[in-house]
């Protein structure tokens, strides 16, 4: 997995430059088999680092805009009336390949939104009492602008739950903004990468991720976490079970990609924020004083103790 991982990586880097840490992390995401949001301002890369890993990896890929009058046939499809046949035929929606880019997101109705959650949670969708199945493997990349921005629609706590990781692109440093204008010329667009890997090798080292040894201190560890997510005075909401369920899936595929076999506490410190922030709803009062999930996992990580298992298997 680590030479997989890595040489992703390196061909995502093609389009996307100075966001390594982003890369990885959104990598790691998809080898976890979860769903991913990206949330920053417009003009910061999101939609084309969607984009390169949908064309990195094999199978198939659709885009969806979300705007304010998409409905929700849109997304997962109609039956439609066949005249020839005399019986419904169903027409598949946007939501029916191995990676669906939602870009957007936020700038649809609720309504519209919630149409995801079956495909997100269940891997199929119902139509007129049917049930379809999609992939695996199937992934949401969904791209959304700040609340803050006009037009925009907040997504419902439980879609929220249904990703398993939310980044921020942030801007580039100064030197790497120099190297993106200097490279302007010759930029590779992401419409032009390859697959790196099948969908059948992502499915193969998804599967070998379960096989990574994480200790019962950690999984303690982690479950500490989220309960003290759950009692904290700032926050209306904690993190749920589906979030450490997250968190320790997310850990094991880090592990995976640095080549190990076993997770460390620093793979969980690491994964923490990306994973269980956007889970966390703040009390209004805390929201007033600035405090936000991100906030409040750094918090905790500097609160909770740390195990003193190093994470490793027993030894025979």
């Amino acid at each position: 997995m680590e030479q997989a991982f890595a040489k992703l990586v390196d061909h995502i880097e093609q389009v996307i430059q100075g966001k390594r840490d982003a890369i990885q992390l959104a990598l790691v995401c998809l080898f976890a088999q979860g769903h991913l949001l990206i949330e920053d301002v417009p003009g910061v890369g999101k939609t084309s680092l969607a984009k390169a890993i949908a064309r990195s990896v094999g199978g198939t890929w659709q885009r969806i805009q979300f705007t304010p009058d998409l409905l929700p046939s849109d997304v997962t499809g109609v039956s439609i009336w066949n005249r020839g046949t005399n019986e419904f035929e169903f027409r598949p929606g946007g939501v029916f390949a191995t990676v669906l880019l939602a870009d957007e997101i936020n700038r649809a109705s609720p309504k519209t939104q919630s149409a995801l959650l079956e495909a997100m949670e269940e891997g199929q969708v119902t139509v007129d009492g049917r049930t379809h199945a999609l992939g695996p493997p199937f992934m949401v990349i969904a791209t959304q602008n700040p609340i803050e921005l006009e037009g925009t629609y907040p997504l419902p706590e439980a879609q929220l739950d249904r990703f398993l990781m939310r980044i921020e692109m942030g801007y580039p440093d100064r030197e790497a903004e120099i190297d993106i204008l200097e490279a302007d010329r010759n930029h590779a667009a992401a419409a032009n990468l390859g697959a790196v890997i099948t969908s059948d090798e992502l499915m193969t080292l998804a599967g070998d991720i379960a096989h990574i040894h994480i200790a019962p201190a950690l999984r303690e560890y982690i479950v500490t976490l989220v309960d003290a997510t759950r009692r904290h005075p700032g926050l209306a909401l904690g993190a749920s079970t589906r979030g450490a369920l997250g968190l320790q899936r997310a850990a094991r595929a880090w592990a995976g990609a640095c080549g190990r076999e076993f997770v460390l506490p620093d793979d969980v410190k690491r994964l923490a924020a990306p994973v269980l922030a956007h889970r966390l709803i703040p009390t209004a009062d805390a929201e007033l004083r600035g405090v936000d999930g991100a906030t409040v996992i750094a918090e905790l990580l500097g609160a909770v103790p740390v195990p003193g298992a190093t994470g490793a298997p027993p030894q025979p």
